[in-house]
């Protein structure tokens, strides 16, 4: 059994137990859920913002503790106040060390909010709303075509945009024309390897007219130049400033960095 298998296994054993916990109709009740999504979509096209979704992960399968000490409110904040499109929140916990407090909190800044999650079950859309989110991920590898335009449609009828993540030509398959952005995750979720040339290899098969970002082991402003070459308007990244002491100084560095080759 590989991670993602792993990973899939207790989603699936976790949302059971939160469904008993909190009742669809009690998620439809919470104080976020009435709130208006932000565009994701929007936000990524704003000349005047990096293009970057700066996301906020405390560990991972394959490096362990990232970094235990950040705050998530301290974080947020300064990738939202110098230029970030977007936020990414992780919220599972056995892998990611993420919660939903972490969206919640992460929630004082108005920008849009992808969470970032294993989802398995539309219940888990509902809850994305109620705790302040703006975007879900789909993940093609462990979804079917059909639980893709199902769930699509759900989070559509709450308001919330939808990235369809991939990593391989095959899960292109899952793609279909109602999704918001399509992401290409550089890292294969079964073996945790990266190379940024999956994002450049499948971007000929993503439709001209949608949203690309490109997820995963970008670490220097030169990545992020070569990926807008292949086509790019987004990218996702973590690790790069999470692994620093100070991830929001990092953030910083790298978008000055950013503005000054943009000149």
């Amino acid at each position: 059994m590989n991670i993602l298998d792993e990973i899939v296994g207790y989603k699936k054993i976790e949302v059971a137990q939160r469904k008993a916990e909190m009742p669809m109709e009690l998620l439809e009740r919470q104080r976020l859920f009435l709130r208006p999504a932000l565009s994701l979509k929007r936000f990524i096209l704003d000349a005047s913002r990096t293009g970057i979704i700066a996301e906020f992960k405390r560990q991972s399968p394959s490096k362990g503790v990232i970094n235990g000490t950040a705050d998530v409110v301290d974080v947020t904040t300064a990738y939202a106040n110098n230029g970030a499109s977007g936020l990414s929140v992780l919220t599972d916990y056995p892998s990611f060390g993420g919660t939903t407090e972490d969206l919640v909190q992460a929630r004082i800044n108005e920008i849009p909010i992808l969470r970032k999650e294993f989802i398995v079950d539309e219940y888990q859309i509902y809850e994305a709303k109620a705790m302040g989110a703006d975007v879900v991920l789909l993940i093609a590898a462990i979804l079917t075509p059909e639980e893709v335009k199902e769930f699509t449609m759900t989070a559509h009828s709450l308001g919330l945009e939808v990235i369809l993540e991939v990593h391989a030509e095959a899960e292109m398959d899952q793609f279909n024309d109602r999704v918001d952005i399509v992401g290409v995750n550089n890292r294969n979720l079964k073996t945790f390897e990266v190379s940024l040339e999956t994002s450049v290899h499948l971007s000929r098969l993503i439709p001209g007219d949608k949203i690309k970002i490109s997820e995963s082991g970008i670490h220097q402003v030169a990545d992020i130049r070569y990926l807008r070459q292949a086509g790019y308007h987004g990218f996702l990244i973590g690790e790069n400033f999470m692994k620093s002491p100070d991830p929001a100084l990092a953030f910083m560095k790298f978008v000055s960095e950013l503005n000054d080759t943009d000149v």
